[in-house]
């Protein structure tokens, strides 16, 4: 992930263009490789990632529109669209759980099974990080460099919980307005009973450190490329 240019720079769009051509191409490899399966088996087995996959799109175009606001983001602006952007941010990083349906199924070798479902997560993985990136530049330019990096640990604590919500409670993003009592009630009985849930903190915490750590490796590795360059 290369280092962040100004807003709105020449070096930016064309920047930002590239990576969409990249993650467009590296989508449609996805996309293949399930209609591939589709056409051996005749069978819609694992369809529904398409779906997740969308899904994981959704806060990686919303931190887009924002950095190409004409001007700097408001935090009048930012600190509402966050908490739209944070209601979906956990659906990227999701996408590597899809490996609990990793099955052997007799019509499709269990190797490319392993496939399809790591491009899909690849791809999800890659579009949370892009995102988290862009709304760490965001809030950078807003709170300081400091208030960029809380918010970095904050959004992947909550990310990393809301995956947890997702696979093992069966929560989804529209719960947030469909059913916010339940949601609600199952995330307050864990923060006032957090001895009774060592599941939900210890699954949180480890994916969180697990996605800081892979976050700031691909920050890393996009700075070094520039200083080369």
């Amino acid at each position: 992930m290369p280092a962040s240019p100004p807003l709105l720079s020449f070096d930016y769009m064309r920047q930002r263009l590239g990576l969409l051509l990249l993650f467009g191409a590296s989508m449609a490899a996805s996309v293949a490789l399930l209609a591939g399966r589709i056409y051996l088996t005749h069978q819609l087995t694992y369809v529904f990632l398409l779906w997740n996959l969308f899904l994981a799109v959704v806060p990686f175009g919303m931190s887009t529109m924002l950095s190409l606001a004409a001007g700097p983001v408001r935090r009048r602006v930012l600190l509402p669209a966050t908490g739209v952007w944070l209601v979906f941010f956990p659906n990227a990083p999701y996408l590597i759980t899809d490996f609990f349906h990793l099955y052997t199924w007799p019509a499709v070798p269990g190797w490319y099974d392993l496939v399809l479902i790591l491009s899909f997560a690849w791809n999800g993985l890659m579009l949370g990080f892009c995102s988290l990136q862009e709304m760490q530049r965001l809030y950078a330019r807003a709170f300081g460099r400091g208030g960029g990096w809380v918010f970095v640990v904050v959004a992947l604590l909550l990310g990393s919980l809301g995956v947890y919500f997702g696979r093992f409670l069966r929560y989804n993003s529209w719960n947030v307005v469909s059913n916010p009592l339940a949601l609600g009630q199952d995330l307050l009985e864990r923060f006032l009973h957090p001895f009774a849930y060592p599941g939900t903190y210890g699954a949180t915490l480890l994916l969180t450190a697990l996605l800081l750590l892979g976050y700031l490796l691909v920050r890393q590795l996009g700075h070094a490329a520039t200083e080369q360059r």
